[in-house]
């Protein structure tokens, strides 16, 4: 929901702040919002030790969780409480460990309550680890956050 007060810019950083104070699961990650805006978010985690699998590779899991934070940042940016309705992911090349992975969320279409995201996720040498589509759902009415002055 879109102050009129406020530009879209700022909507989206206090979303980010918002998100990422109640993000137990992102926080606990080390996951690190490098940017936002509307209908975009970028988002960076170094890749531990503990999640690495027995072959010595990020786990796919943990590629997709941060593909699905990014998702999650970019899709709720606009302060209407968004939900993934499905995604799908496509892993490329390894990730290991030390690596400083990159997703990149992107809005493809934005119709009604339903989205189109997709991620690129990259490690520090710019090589594409992973692909990611996410399929959303707007809940009108419901924001994010609240913050000072806002009509929600």
């Amino acid at each position: 929901m879109m102050e009129p007060h406020m530009n879209p810019q700022k909507i989206a950083d206090a979303v980010a702040i918002g998100m990422m104070a109640k993000d137990r699961a992102s926080r606990g990650l080390g996951l690190r919002v490098i940017h936002i805006g509307p209908g975009s978010a970028h988002i960076e985690m170094m890749v531990r030790a503990d999640m690495l699998n027995g072959f010595d590779m990020c786990h796919g899991g943990f590629i997709t969780l941060l593909a699905d934070s990014a998702f999650a940042f970019a899709c709720n940016s606009y302060n209407e409480l968004t939900v993934a309705s499905s995604l799908n992911i496509d892993f490329i090349t390894p990730a290991r460990g030390g690596d400083v992975l990159t997703a990149r969320a992107t809005e493809v279409s934005q119709s009604g309550r339903t989205g189109v995201y997709d991620v690129a996720v990259s490690n520090q040498n710019g090589v594409r680890v992973a692909v990611f589509r996410g399929r959303s759902h707007r809940m009108k009415g419901k924001p994010v956050v609240t913050y000072p002055g806002s009509t929600n």
